[in-house]
C-alpha cells in the first residue's frame, strides 16, 4: 500500500487543485460584483503545485520518519497555505524542515544519554510540533494572501511594503525555528564542556532549558542564514526580472535570516530558562516535571518546550520586520 501512497497523492492532486481554482473563480466573481473590485483569481497551475508539493514534502518526511501522521496532515495544510501566498515562504519551509530534521538525527546516541524524553525514529514531530513551529508563519502567510493576493514579490519596503513586512516576518519565524533547533541539536553533542544558563550563568548539565554554548550561538545563526539563503534564492528565480531590476538588492534577506535564528534561538533559551522545569534525574538525564528523585536544576513550571518555541516564532516573526524596515538598503 505504501508504494502506491505517492501514485495516490499525484492522481489527487489534479482534481482537488482543479475544484479548488473553480471555487476560486466562483468566489471570486462574487466578491467583485459585490465590492467592485477586480477579481483575484489564483491561477490554476499555482492550484496544482501548491497541492502536489506539500503532499509530495509530507509523504518523504512520513518514509524518513520526520513526522507522525499527524503531523504530516496538518503539514499538509501548513505547507499548502505558504506556497498558495508564495513560493519563497514554501521554500523557507523545506529549508527548516530539513536542516531541522537532519539536526534532530545528528548523533542521537548522544542524545540519549542525557535527554529522558528523547525520541528517534517515528512520530518525532507530531501536529503539536508542526503548529507550534509552522503555525506563526501560517498565519502571516494567510495576512499575506489576504491583503497582497499570492504571487512572489522582491522585499521593497518603500513600493510594496506590506507584503515586504509579511515576506521578512515570514521567514524570520522559520529562521527563528531553526536557529533554535541547530542550537539545542547540534550545540548540545558539538561542544567539548557542559552550557552555561543564560539566567545565572553557571554552568549547567547538557540538555538543561536556557544553557547556552558559543558552538551553539554560532549554529543558530548558521541556521537563520539557511532560512535566509533559501529565500533569497526563491526570490532571485520566481520574481519578475523587471521587477528585481528596480527594486533594492535582495541579498540583505540572508543576513536578517541570521539575526532571527541568532535572535529567537536566545529567546528561546531565555524563556525556557525561567519558564520550563528542569531537572536531573538519578540516571543523569533532564526531565522536564518534577518527581521522585529529580533533583531542581532550573526554570519553573509554567511552560512546556512547544508553547516556548510558539512564543519565540511570534515575538522574532514580529520583531525582526521591525528591524529590517529600518536598515534595509534603498535603491
Amino acid at each position: 500500500m505504501r508504494n502506491w501512497m505517492p501514485v495516490l497523492f499525484c492522481g489527487l492532486a489534479i482534481p482537488i487543485s482543479l475544484f479548488m481554482w473553480l471555487g476560486n473563480v466562483a468566489l471570486s466573481k462574487i466578491w467583485s460584483s459585490d465590492t467592485y473590485e477586480e477579481p483575484r483569481v489564483i491561477p490554476p497551475m499555482r492550484w496544482l503545485f501548491s497541492t502536489l508539493a506539500p503532499l509530495t514534502l509530507m509523504t518523504v518526511a512520513l518514509r524518513r520518519r520526520s513526522v507522525s501522521q499527524s503531523g504530516a496532515a496538518l503539514g499538509i495544510v501548513v505547507a499548502f497555505i505558504l506556497s498558495i501566498a508564495s513560493h519563497p515562504f514554501f521554500a523557507s519551509l523545506v529549508v527548516f524542515f530539513f536542516s531541522s530534521s537532519r539536526a534532530t538525527k545528528f548523533r542521537a546516541h548522544m542524545k540519549r544519554r542525557f535527554e529522558h524524553d528523547f525520541k528517534e525514529g517515528e512520530g518525532q514531530r507530531n501536529w503539536v510540533q508542526v503548529l507550534c513551529n509552522g503555525g506563526m508563519a501560517a498565519q502571516l502567510a494567510l495576512l499575506y494572501l489576504i491583503d497582497c493576493g499570492c504571487g512572489e514579490r522582491a522585499i521593497d519596503f518603500s513600493k510594496e511594503y506590506r507584503s515586504s513586512w509579511l515576506g521578512i516576518a515570514v521567514m524570520s519565524a522559520f529562521a527563528c525555528c531553526n536557529g533554535d533547533t541547530w542550537s539545542s541539536e547540534l550545540g548540545s553533542v558539538l561542544s567539548q564542556r557542559d552550557p552555561i544558563s543564560i539566567i545565572s550563568w553557571r554552568r549547567v548539565p547538557r540538555g538543561t532549558n536556557g544553557g547556552i554554548s558559543l558552538i551553539g550561538v554560532v549554529v543558530s545563526l548558521l541556521g537563520g542564514f539557511l532560512v535566509g539563503f533559501g529565500y533569497f534564492v526563491t526570490v532571485r528565480y520566481t520574481v519578475d526580472a523587471k521587477m528585481l531590476l528596480v527594486s533594492p538588492p535582495q541579498w540583505p534577506i540572508i543576513l536578517f535570516g541570521g539575526i532571527a535564528g541568532l535572535f529567537g534561538s536566545l529567546l528561546d533559551s531565555f524563556l525556557g530558562g525561567v519558564l520550563q522545569f528542569s531537572g536531573i534525574n538519578e540516571q543523569g538525564q533532564i526531565v522536564d516535571a518534577p518527581g521522585k528523585g529529580v533533583r531542581h536544576v532550573s526554570g519553573l513550571r509554567i511552560l512546556d518546550n512547544h508553547s516556548v518555541n510558539l512564543i519565540s516564532s511570534i515575538i522574532t516573526g514580529v520583531t525582526i520586520p521591525v528591524l529590517a524596515l529600518k536598515f534595509w538598503p534603498v535603491r
